[in-house]
């Protein structure tokens, strides 16, 4: 058996092909914080049906401005764990932006990370759904007083809630 108190020495082919079904909503409720639920909604849709490619686990820590956790993390301690019983991973979920949006999937990066910082990590990647405007919503700068003239000096209204 592997030992993962020694990273390094642990298989460094430790993915699955497809990610888990529970990994979209942990996906959808972590984003949903950021983006509200409609638009995380759509946007996990989206990841369901993007093809998975793969990048190396240094450079998805880098583009997301994440610290690599060490195994001392409980829960990246546990990732290391799977792979040395032979294990594999779920493929880890990210939304393009800057910086890149770890959605599902950070405590595995960090754990392949720790096996080799230049592993190929297999991953959905998507870039985020613009927001929808609401029915009635009116385009910013579109605020008119009877007569159609604009209210001078009036600011424009606020945006739409995400979603």
């Amino acid at each position: 058996m592997a030992d993962k108190k020694n990273p390094k020495s642990l298989s460094r082919e430790h993915w699955k092909d497809e990610p888990e079904e529970h990994d979209f909503p942990a996906a959808a409720d972590y984003l949903g914080l950021l983006v509200g639920k409609i638009r995380a909604e759509r946007t996990v849709a989206l990841l369901k049906a993007a093809p998975t490619e793969t990048h190396k686990a240094k450079d998805l820590l880098r583009a997301s401005a994440s610290e690599a956790l060490t195994g001392d993390n409980e829960h990246v301690d546990a990732d290391l764990e799977k792979v040395a019983n032979g294990e594999k991973l779920s493929p880890v979920l990210l939304v393009r932006g800057r910086p890149l949006v770890i959605v599902d999937g950070y405590h595995r990066i960090c754990a392949s990370h720790l096996i080799d910082e230049n592993a190929e990590v297999p991953c959905r990647v998507v870039n985020l759904p613009a927001p929808r405007r609401t029915r009635g919503a009116k385009k910013a700068g579109g605020a008119k007083k009877a007569g159609g003239a604009k209210k001078a000096g009036a600011a424009a209204p606020a945006p739409a809630p995400a979603g």
